[in-house]
């Protein structure tokens, strides 16, 4: 016996014994299920015989409470609900206030095939539904820009709101923890543009564009965009699994908790500490870039270190430099915005972490090849 149900004059009388756990959820189950709320005004539960409530009991009294209330009764308890309720309660209320969670795009393919339609409905069903969520997923995204734009700005006039000494940290973690293998790879890279340079041109007898070819190309573009996608794929990864972690141990809700805003303890030192980073990086991808190929060209094609030297000085003009130099605080931004914002979407799981670390990867290399591309076109259009 887990339930007795008495009538009043108002209602019924609810006085709940024994165990109420998820051993006797079945019988829990049938009791509330056999009570009849028809014609009740108001229903009075007593819990002071209970035994034991855990809380897969007080889920189900609950919901045979939002049932009654449903119904038009007026629910009350003889003295002070138990704890567990109000955990419960506590826990369901915001994921109830929020709403159904968003659909990804493995839910919305698993529905579309259970839908009894045709293939050409179920196609443009699809469509409709991507755009829909692509559609709040760049809402979201512009969200989250205005909240880090205004928390900088509200940061500005005190110097202690930005946080120095976590942007010195993180300058660390993505700067000159990343030096050794980006300067392996603008090395590499320079030294096969240079090889698969002078392949080509030795025929023409025009070996000194070599020179040429691995300047402009290491200093305008290689430079730059390979330090954002090894950047990308070292330090975005790194944020969306850091902040998604602390999303998981609740270390987020802490801090709000204690009245710190997570944006400006957590997302702001971040993009500021990479905006700094990058553009080091990226002159330091430079340099080695330019040595891979005075390497290449002094062992292949037998060039003096002068000459090269001054073959470099004469292919550069003002604004080779300054063309990468200028996308790499772009490139900083959009890294260090797909990292944060996947890391504080993180709810629920260890694989959503895994998930939305390898989508905020794959949406930091994207977003950077297309400024780039931006960038070329916009360079091209004034001339630059």
């Amino acid at each position: 016996m887990v339930l007795e149900v008495h009538s009043t004059e108002q209602g019924l009388a609810l006085d709940l014994t024994g165990e109420w756990r998820a051993l006797t959820y079945r019988q829990i189950d049938t009791a509330l299920a056999a009570v009849d709320l028809a014609g009740a005004h108001r229903i009075e539960i007593a819990t002071d015989r209970l035994a034991a409530l855990d809380l897969t009991g007080a889920w189900r009294l609950r919901e045979f409470v939002r049932q009654a209330q449903h119904l038009g009764a007026e629910v009350a308890f003889a003295g002070t609900p138990p704890d567990q309720l109000r955990l419960v309660e506590e826990t369901l209320r915001p994921i109830e206030a929020a709403g159904p969670p968003p659909r990804h795009m493995k839910a919305l393919r698993e529905e579309l095939r259970e839908l009894p339609v045709e293939a050409e409905v179920a196609t443009l069903t699809f469509i409709g539904r991507l755009a829909v969520t692509l559609w709040h997923d760049m809402l979201g995204a512009l969200a989250f820009l205005g909240r880090l734009t205004s928390t900088a700005a509200g940061a500005l006039p005190h110097p202690r709101g930005l946080r120095p000494i976590s942007i010195a940290r993180h300058v660390y973690d993505t700067g000159i923890t990343a030096i050794p293998i980006v300067a392996l790879i603008a090395f590499l890279i320079s030294v096969i543009i240079a090889y698969m340079s002078a392949q080509q041109l030795r025929s023409f007898g025009a070996e000194i564009f070599v020179v040429d070819l691995v300047t402009i190309g290491v200093l305008r573009e290689l430079g730059v965009l390979l330090t954002a996608i090894i950047v990308a794929g070292r330090s975005g990864s790194a944020f969306a699994a850091e902040i998604g972690s602390m999303k998981l141990n609740e270390e987020v809700d802490a801090l709000q908790a204690t009245g710190v805003d997570p944006f400006e303890a957590l997302v702001l030192p971040r993009v500021l500490g990479l905006v700094i980073s990058l553009p080091l990086l990226t002159v330091v991808a430079d340099l080695i870039g330019l040595v891979g190929g005075a390497v290449l060209c002094a062992s292949l094609l037998h060039m003096p270190l002068d000459q090269y030297v001054n073959r470099v000085s004469q292919a550069i003009s003002a604004s080779t430099f300054w063309v990468g130099i200028i996308k790499a605080p772009v490139f900083a931004v959009l890294i260090a915005m797909a990292g944060t914002h996947r890391g504080m979407q993180v709810r629920g799981s260890s694989r959503e972490l895994g998930r939305l670390t390898t989508v905020a990867v794959v949406q930091a290399i994207f977003l950077v090849i297309l400024a780039d591309a931006l960038f070329a076109v916009l360079f091209m259009e004034i001339g630059v």
